[in-house]
């Protein structure tokens, strides 16, 4: 069986071409549809989540890795990038919690916040214009990072339901 391994690992490559194309496609669609676009940024980043479970964690970061800069390239609105790669990201630190900590749910959500907490607070205190154009006052500061917290815990959800409901009935369509 001369090359099977070959084949295996081109048809790997071309699944995560086509991943990330969707992926970038997604992000591009959440600039053309403002009113959608943390809903299409979250789907995109749900790809680097498929590509980390099917082929694991170092597929996954360079999947993160190039859609990041085809999304620089393609998307008309490059700030969305930037949140794509920090939703991508956040899901491989969530990876490797879930790698360390297992079913020992309480480290893994402690240490899920941590990993969010360390990307998003800094963005809050010295970039705020990313998320609103008006001027923050600190008790609005804090109402931004308590629906952070929020966020991450409705996104993790929905990462989570994806993963077991949606992507287990398509992957055996699709990965065949």
């Amino acid at each position: 069986m001369y090359g099977g391994r070959s084949v295996l690992r081109t048809k790997r490559l071309a699944t995560l071409g086509v991943l990330a194309a969707f992926s970038v496609l997604l992000i591009v669609l959440g600039a053309v549809i403002e009113t959608s676009t943390l809903f299409f940024l979250s789907a995109a980043s749900f790809c680097v989540g498929i590509a980390i479970r099917e082929w694991g964690l170092r597929y996954g970061i360079s999947f993160l890795a190039a859609t990041i800069l085809v999304g620089l390239l393609v998307a008309p609105n490059k700030i969305y990038c930037v949140t794509f790669a920090g939703m991508g990201l956040y899901l491989c630190f969530a990876e490797i919690l879930w790698n360390k900590f297992g079913n020992k749910k309480a480290l893994l959500w402690c240490g899920k916040y941590i990993a969010f907490n360390v990307m998003y607070v800094p963005m809050i205190i010295f970039a705020p214009q990313v998320l609103i154009s008006k001027e923050i006052s600190m008790p609005f500061l804090f109402v931004m990072w308590l629906a952070g917290q929020i966020g991450l815990f409705v996104y993790d959800k929905a990462h989570d339901y994806f993963q077991i409901f949606v992507w287990n009935k398509l992957r055996k369509y699709l990965l065949k």
